[in-house]
């Protein structure tokens, strides 16, 4: 039996030349191969992320404006040990406000732009790929909630999609 159905280490059975997406990633979504439309790789994305990442830590900062002193003052800590430095306790302070204004941020700047700041930069944008139509708030939001999981994004279809813009119908594109 062992021999007609294989075993986990011998791997696919597909010929290392397939492509089931086509010629290249986004031909089955009609996007063109390169160029302005044109699925963003996987590397031009997460530098978006980053980038929005640290501009949530930002506005997270300016609205939380936590006092380090003060969160080190209300720890608990055993006698002799020192307290952390102020940098971790600040950044620990705005993990979760951090988490939100980055939601915040995702649904409002693409439902109003079709792209986060971090993308803008990246030049690249959320596209539909059923219509040439703006997003909108209700798809926005539902990609931005699955998006918060993070590991979505990393798994991706035969056209290089992650599982929210699967979900959603969208896309990242090139704008230029």
């Amino acid at each position: 039996m062992a021999r007609i159905t294989g075993s986990w280490l011998s791997g696919p059975n597909a010929d290392p030349g397939d492509n089931p997406a086509g010629d290249y990633q986004g031909k089955e979504l009609g996007l063109p191969k390169s160029g302005a439309g044109a699925l963003a790789p996987m590397t031009r994305r997460i530098v978006a992320l980053i980038f929005d990442w640290f501009i949530s830590i930002g506005l997270a900062a300016i609205l939380v404006r936590p006092n380090a002193d003060q969160l080190i003052a209300k720890m608990k800590l055993p006698a002799g040990e020192a307290p952390p430095p102020h940098f971790v306790v600040v950044m620990g302070s705005l993990s979760t406000p951090t988490l939100l204004v980055w939601f915040v941020l995702g649904v409002v700047a693409v439902t109003l732009f079709g792209f986060t700041p971090g993308q803008y930069f990246m030049k690249i944008k959320v596209s539909r790929v059923d219509t040439d139509g703006p997003v909108g708030f209700i798809r926005a939001l539902a990609r931005q909630a699955i998006l918060v999981f993070v590991v979505p994004a990393l798994f991706t279809d035969s056209d290089g999609r992650g599982m929210h813009d699967r979900a959603t119908g969208t896309a990242l594109t090139h704008t230029r």
